[in-house]
């Protein structure tokens, strides 16, 4: 292969990032070197997201962008792995002549073999390899972690709960948990190189197990996990709210280790909603279960992501989703605008609701929350808490930045930190001194 140096970008979700992880050891253990800028590589690959259309016009926005390379930098190969030549590949090589080769969320793991075939050129044209996506990493395959002092821990893949939304089961294949001794394994191989914070994710993390012989929990994963010596933190997300027993929430309150703080995807309150998305667990049991939570794990911080304008979403529907954020006051959340899929059961759904009435009712929702954030933001001034720093600022008098326990990196906000000396990867007692609607102000304890 005469390909020296790799750029890779990483688009979506966490879970796309691990892969983007894999890739690079994948690359990097070849002899490749890996490179932060794309003006300087021979390859460049853009690991996509296609779970909806913003990701997906993203996507093709990014590689376009690198296929520029192409003719003003020293870039000799494109490369597009993942969820959009899963979704589309066939009319992607029609469409981008400027790849050189497509490969699907179960082929990525070949790149190598791919690369070698384009350099040999045994094959004129774009090289497209989209088999069935059935790939399951393990501790075996090697990982860069790109993460400062915290990692995403990829414990299942795939999903199965075939929501009437959703293209992820066509697109990562059914839902497959790793045996909870790999993922120990994976885990312990984080730990002795420096992570401090363990963050799990999967499709839906709480039915890790259930696809394994003996059906083993999430809690019993968990618990497994918490006795790793290293990580300070465990943070659990994507937390299917049907599956959230009261044995995980009892270890949860019980364990140290584990951040209070719990992402639980409700996307609606309303029952005719729900039943029409194939939601499991109607609104009763959704508001019982928030109340559980919250009596189970006292100062628990709950995130949670909605869709408005789901087809058939009445205004008087929206209005009591909107009731249901102001009430139940999540520590976070996000919004999404219902994207319209094809091959999915909603797409054929009467009652599409305007682009623009789903834009207002997003607005909406995220007006109120970010009332409900400043003011949950101001009840934690003067609280203590721990930080973990993960850089310096441009902030005189905050010269630091970290993230608190109720803080999971990239979707919730920061800590800005007044201290005199800290390094990165600490993890300090801090004093909350002022607020924001999403970030926080404090000094380090002492100081």
């Amino acid at each position: 292969m005469s390909e020296k140096s790799v750029y890779i970008l990483s688009l979506g979700c966490p879970k796309n990032l691990v892969d983007s992880e894999v890739l690079s050891a994948l690359l990097s253990r070849s002899g490749l070197r890996i490179t932060d800028r794309p003006d300087r590589a021979e390859t460049i690959v853009v690991n996509t997201c296609a779970f909806i259309l913003p990701a997906r016009e993203e996507s093709i926005e990014e590689i376009l962008r690198m296929a520029a390379w192409k003719k003003k930098g020293r870039c000799r190969r494109l490369v597009v792995t993942g969820c959009l030549p899963q979704r589309y590949g066939a009319e992607l090589a029609r469409e981008l002549p400027e790849v050189d080769l497509f490969l699907g969320t179960g082929d990525f793991p070949s790149i190598l073999e791919h690369l070698k075939r384009l350099d040999e050129g045994r094959k004129k044209g774009p090289l497209r390899r989209v088999g069935e996506p059935f790939f399951l990493m393990d501790a075996a395959i090697p990982r860069t972690v790109s993460t400062a002092f915290y990692c995403y821990l990829k414990i299942a893949e795939g999903c199965s709960n075939c929501c009437a939304y959703c293209v992820i089961p066509s697109i990562r294949g059914p839902f497959r948990s790793r045996p909870m001794g790999d993922i120990v394994a994976e885990a312990e191989r984080l730990a002795a190189g420096g992570t401090r914070e363990l963050i799990l994710i999967a499709q839906d993390t709480t039915g890790w197990g259930r696809d394994l012989k003996g059906r083993p929990t999430l809690n019993g994963l968990v618990k497994r996990l918490c006795a790793i010596k290293g990580p300070r933190w465990i943070r659990l997300l994507y937390a299917y709210p049907k599956n959230v027993t009261a044995e995980l929430l009892s270890t949860m309150a019980a364990e140290e280790k584990i951040c209070r703080y719990l992402d639980i995807p409700v996307q609606h309150i309303d029952d005719r909603i729900l039943r029409s998305m194939n939601r499991k667990g109607a609104s009763a049991f959704i508001r019982k279960k928030i109340a559980e939570i919250r009596q189970a794990v006292p100062g628990v911080a709950l995130r949670t992501s909605l869709i408005v304008g789901f087809p058939g979403e009445t205004e008087e529907q929206f209005e009591g989703l909107l009731r249901f954020v102001e009430e139940t006051r999540f520590e976070s959340l996000g919004v999404f605008t219902y994207s319209l899929e094809e091959g999915t059961e909603a797409a054929g759904m009467p009652g599409q609701v305007p682009e623009e009435e789903k834009a207002r009712r997003q607005g909406l929702i995220m007006e109120a929350q970010a009332a409900i954030s400043d003011e949950i933001n101001l009840t934690r001034i003067g609280a203590a808490e721990e930080v973990l720093i993960e850089g310096k600022t441009d902030k005189t008098d905050f010269p630091f930045y970290g993230r608190t326990r109720f803080q999971a990196p990239e979707i919730d906000g920061i800590t800005y930190v007044r201290a005199r000396k800290l390094t990165a990867g600490d993890i300090v007692r801090c004093k909350i001194t002022a607020a924001e609607i999403y970030d926080l102000y404090a000094e380090e304890a002492g100081n």
